[in-house]
């Protein structure tokens, strides 16, 4: 990845690598997670509660992985239950998937259970030689022109690096792996060999959307999973009754959450967490981590970032920021403001370049805004400031001190006019 951020934890649409395959996991079922870090800890602050870390002391190849995960796990699993190895840079396999794999591992009464895919151009993948019986032979390399023939090299059937073992037995060949290869590594496909030779079975079978099990090793490959991801995103949304009127221009996370009859319109990025509620419309703006009650409108040129919550039938206009705030029922910020850490009560309407300066330097401080306000162009709230119910500022407004509630608040120069004025020097001439 040239990335001095570990691999996994690259993001695909808001969410890390390693998360994707995690969170299929639990959706299919699985008893336990067990997630293979190594001795820094890196992916141990990103995992959700109940997902267990095994250390790999050493960075010995995918064998040694499954076996720090089988010793984390103890004797708890029994000879026959089904141990799921799946790869934490190959995150778009679904629970669907993997519950597919599990069965048909099960069905067979399999030792192991290889995932495949068929590819258009297999280049680089290990190929899967199979007999008559369609029974799984062996798995040839074909990095290095000896390892295979050309007949083996036309096979377009590849290992996918992810497999379905039965617990005793996997625990039987993992001891038994050696690092007699180029990379003095353990890998975990020479456990199908060792089976083999003991007699036991091992199947493989066949991923039908080769897109599922795309791995990812450089940023050109994430991009092209991350648009995959994507567009299932927009998909789900869409068949759940939201507009997004243009998709190829259109970004949302994979743990935002929309209503039906919501509209998205072009060049708007929707991050984090965020929860849009029914009947909102949101034009060219950028959402993060923020939360809009229904029917509100937002943009075009909005910026709504964490903590921002708008009530229903609120609006966030033209070039308008709102950080940690509350924007009650109905109230309006129609364009050039910014809002920061305040509660704006409901009808409220906030003038043009309505601005709180909510930090001193040193401490955030809160504006309270009550219900119908109205405040005057190009008024600055200097936190912390509370204007009452149905107050007003007006336009050009300095205000640091309270205003009653129905009170005009005013703190502007008066304006003084000087006749015959000519201009900055001229008077001195």
């Amino acid at each position: 990845m040239r990335s001095a951020t570990p691999k996994v934890l690259h993001e695909i649409c808001g969410v890390p690598m390693v998360l994707w395959p995690v969170r299929a996991a639990q959706a299919a079922g699985a008893r336990r997670v067990v997630v293979v870090d190594s001795p820094d800890g890196t992916l141990g602050e990103i995992l959700p509660d109940g997902v267990e870390i095994a250390v790999q002391p050493q960075p010995n190849g995918t064998g040694g992985a499954v076996a720090a995960a089988i010793e984390a796990i103890g004797g708890e699993l029994s000879d026959g239950e089904a141990v799921v190895v799946l790869s934490g840079d190959v995150p778009l396999l679904d629970a669907a998937a993997i519950e597919g794999l599990i069965a048909a591992h099960e069905q067979a009464g399999a030792a192991a259970t290889m995932a495949t895919t068929v590819l258009a151009d297999p280049s680089g993948y290990g190929r899967v030689v199979r007999d008559a019986d369609g029974e799984v032979v062996r798995v040839v390399e074909t990095k290095r022109e000896g390892d295979s023939t050309q007949a083996e090299r036309e096979i377009r059937e590849v290992n996918t690096g992810i497999f379905v073992f039965a617990a005793g037995p996997l625990r039987l060949a993992l001891p038994r792996l050696d690092a007699e290869n180029a990379q003095g590594e353990l890998y975990l496909p020479q456990v199908l060999d060792l089976l083999r030779a003991d007699g036991s079975r091992v199947i493989g079978h066949e991923i039908d959307d080769e897109r599922l099990v795309l791995g990812v090793n450089d940023r050109v490959a994430l991009a092209a999973v991350r648009a995959l991801a994507q567009r299932a995103i927009h998909e789900r949304h869409m068949l759940a009754g939201v507009t997004i009127v243009d998709p190829a221009s259109t970004a949302i996370d994979a743990d935002v959450t929309i209503d039906q009859d919501t509209v998205i319109e072009p060049f708007t990025t929707i991050r984090g967490s965020s929860a849009i509620g029914a009947g909102c419309t949101i034009r060219h703006s950028y959402l993060h981590d923020c939360r809009l009650e229904d029917r509100v409108t937002v943009g075009p040129f909005a910026y709504l970032r964490p903590g921002a919550v708008l009530r229903e039938g609120a609006k966030a206009g033209t070039y308008v920021e709102i950080k940690n705030s509350d924007i009650g029922p109905g109230a309006k910020i129609p364009h050039l403001s910014y809002i920061g850490d305040a509660d704006v009560g409901a009808k409220s309407n906030l003038g043009a370049a309505t601005i709180t300066a909510n930090y001193d330097g040193a401490n955030k401080h809160r504006t309270t805004v009550g219900e119908g306000v109205r405040t005057g162009v190009d008024t600055t709230l200097v936190a912390p400031v509370t204007l009452g119910d149905g107050s007003y500022t007006g336009a050009g407004s300095v205000i640091t001190e309270d205003v009653p509630a129905g009170a005009l608040g005013m703190a502007r120069e008066r304006q003084v006019n000087k006749e015959g004025y000519e201009g900055p020097g001229k008077a001195a001439r």
